[in-house]
């Protein structure tokens, strides 16, 4: 059985929908955490819709927050518990997707995932794995869970940038090399972008970075 998850959207500035963008927060978070992104992007994206759920779980090493799955060395889950709430959240989150597709009017090839920290987790994992194949993934500030999988259980192959601060001390900057490594062995289009003196966060620059990426996933001219 799947969780609705909470939904929290900014219509296209325009009025005319032709592209979304989901953002996927991070452990702790919810989505109007990252939605405040969408003043910066919309005017460069004035036919896209920006949406962003909350993860569906309460998060036990946040409790004001939301968690995608429990993480072990935070909070004191198993490995066991952890991935159960990652498959879990995988199912949650495709049928959320399904969702977005039917009621934005949308393909999946005008959508693309942004996330963040954990989000970016969890969007490495789902994506892949779906039929149908997304304009492309933002993955800021996160990891490849599982990267020994990855090229046997891929499905679909949308191309990837990877943005990471070079002073993060939450998630370590090498995570980006090893995620391209396993992205780039598995025949993905893999675009990565540093950002310098930068931590645990999104800077200007890699927001730059993401919003061109965007535009030419998404054809906006």
């Amino acid at each position: 059985m799947t969780n609705e998850l909470t939904n929290h959207r900014r219509a296209a500035a325009s009025g005319t929908t032709k592209s979304v963008v989901v953002f996927l927060h991070g452990y702790g978070a919810d989505g109007a955490d990252l939605l405040g992104l969408a003043d910066p992007l919309s005017p460069h994206m004035p036919d896209t819709v920006f949406l962003a759920p909350d993860a569906p779980q309460p998060c036990s090493g946040a409790p004001m927050g939301r968690q995608w799955f429990p993480i072990p060395w935070i909070d004191g889950s198993s490995e066991e518990e952890s991935m159960n709430g990652l498959e879990n959240a995988m199912d949650d989150l495709n049928a959320y997707l399904d969702k977005v597709i039917e009621d934005e009017g949308v393909s999946a090839d005008n959508i693309v995932i942004f996330g963040f920290s954990q989000g970016t987790m969890t969007a490495l994992h789902v994506i892949p794995r779906r039929a149908d194949s997304f304009a492309g993934i933002v993955a800021f500030s996160g990891r490849l869970l599982e990267p020994e999988y990855l090229a046997k259980e891929a499905v679909s192959k949308p191309p990837v940038l990877l943005v990471h601060g070079d002073q993060d001390d939450v998630v370590p900057p090498q995570s980006l090399n090893e995620a391209a490594e396993a992205l780039g062995a598995a025949e993905f289009d893999v675009y990565s972008h540093i950002m310098r003196g930068t931590g645990h966060g999104i800077a200007p620059d890699g927001l730059s970075v993401a919003l061109t990426f965007m535009r030419q996933q998404l054809r906006i001219s």
